[in-house]
């Protein structure tokens, strides 16, 4: 007698997505990545459908579509911090 495992699946069966449950929509004050401009902001509040969003040193606010950014990590985060830091030093000695 062998011991013969069963038939396992089929190797171009595709197999179901994993459960995702409902987005959260980023709340006031968090710091996102919006991917349509490439940049960094915070939160500021909601008019409409659209997010605002301020650049995260300050300046002119922008729209966002919810459903198009993302939470930052808290690595994300420090790295944008430490950016704008570099940034605002190299301005302010000439470089």
């Amino acid at each position: 007698m062998t011991d013969c495992p069963g038939p396992g699946p089929e190797p171009d069966t595709p197999r179901p997505a994993p459960a995702v449950g409902p987005a959260v929509a980023p709340a006031v004050g968090d710091t996102v990545h919006d991917p349509v401009r490439g940049r960094v902001g915070v939160v500021m509040g909601r008019v409409g459908p659209y997010l605002q969003l301020r650049p995260l040193g300050g300046g002119r606010e922008w729209d966002a579509d919810p459903d198009r950014v993302r939470r930052l990590s808290p690595a994300e985060l420090l790295s944008a911090r430490v950016a704008l830091t570099n940034a605002r030093s190299h301005t302010r000695i000439g470089l």
